[in-house]
């Protein structure tokens, strides 16, 4: 299976200074690294061409986001597997054949993800992605070694391959032919959850989203954006209702949709009383940005829409066990069914 490492990168040559030397000396067999450049203003180019002129380097226009950015370059790249990896990322030995062979293993198996771990406290599952991800019955995005902010140590509990709802976008592998039929990232997104809409909408049509524990990676996170942030507010509330309405089966669809509000707006207020007024006003410019999307997102729900859950998704309210029960781990709140 020919694979093609895609790193976008925006304005981001001290990661690529930093990451791209473990990707070039890990990455080997039938496998290429594909540098796509979305409009940096810095000296990114420069430096490519410079220190790795052996590397394809495809330059956007223009900042086009994360997700319409892999849309476009990807559009530009023949292969059989492409491997979505983030600037802020340190591979290690052997970290693609093993993801790679688990794909090849099952047609159904569309996108699957390795062991993400914290690059600065290694022993430490990250939060962008852990050992897999999941959502719960509302939208609320977890993962297998992350809970809202409580991250797991990696002491082997989670070593084993398994179906998951979602794959992260900081190390997603996913079959060409399958990005190629559901249309890439969904671009209006721009950034944040794109990778679990794309997930959600791969096993609406029938496949399978895999984590793989044989490959681990080291991720900083927060690269572009801070965690506290609010236009990254803004993006994650407008994105997930989206995901929400495009996703969800009909018979769930409204009620979802009216109490998710309601406790967005609950968030908004606890952003209020942590004095974080910008956070607040983004929960409502994003409710605001989300209803004029909705004429457009309706277009994209019926092409893709599913009347039945599909697997992985929790069907518990995750808010309760963690905040109410206090349960912090993903072993003491998910039961495989």
């Amino acid at each position: 299976m020919h694979t093609a490492v895609v790193i976008l990168n925006w304005n981001g040559k001290k990661m690529l200074e930093r990451f791209l030397p473990s990707v070039t000396a890990h990455t080997t067999g039938d496998t290429e690294v594909v540098i796509a450049d979305n409009g940096s203003t810095d000296d990114s180019l420069a430096f490519l061409a410079s220190e790795y002129p052996m590397l394809r380097v495809i330059a956007l226009d223009t900042n086009y986001g994360f997700a319409e950015g892999y849309n476009r370059a990807l559009a530009q790249i023949e292969a059989d597997c492409y491997v979505l990896l983030n600037d802020d990322v340190e591979v290690t030995p052997g970290w693609i054949e093993p993801v790679v062979a688990q794909l090849e293993r099952n047609p159904q198996t569309a996108v699957c993800q390795p062991k993400l771990l914290m690059y600065d406290q290694r022993d430490t599952f990250e939060y962008a992605g852990g050992a897999g991800g999941f959502i719960d019955k509302y939208g609320y995005p977890f993962c297998r070694g992350r809970l809202f902010t409580t991250l797991e140590r990696d002491h082997g509990q989670y070593n084993d391959p398994c179906e998951i709802f979602w794959a992260s976008g900081a190390a997603m592998f996913v079959k060409a032919s399958v990005w190629r039929e559901l249309g890439g990232l969904d671009g209006d997104f721009f950034a944040h959850m794109e990778e679990i809409d794309f997930c959600w909408r791969a096993k609406n049509a029938g496949y399978r989203v895999e984590y793989c524990p044989e490959s681990t990676i080291y991720h900083v996170g927060g690269g572009t954006l801070p965690k506290s942030n609010p236009h990254k507010t803004f993006l994650n509330f407008r994105n997930n209702m989206a995901l929400l309405y495009k996703n969800l089966p009909q018979k769930r669809l409204h009620r979802v949709l009216a109490l998710r509000m309601m406790l967005d707006y609950v968030a908004a207020f606890k952003f209020l009383l942590e004095r974080k007024p910008q956070e607040y006003k983004a929960v409502f410019d994003a409710h605001r940005a989300f209803r004029k999307w909705v004429p457009r997102l309706k277009v994209k729900r019926y092409r893709w829409q599913h009347q039945q859950p599909v697997s992985c998704m929790f069907n518990g309210p995750l808010l309760i066990h963690y905040y109410l029960l206090r349960q912090t781990r993903f072993s003491q709140i998910y039961k495989r069914q």
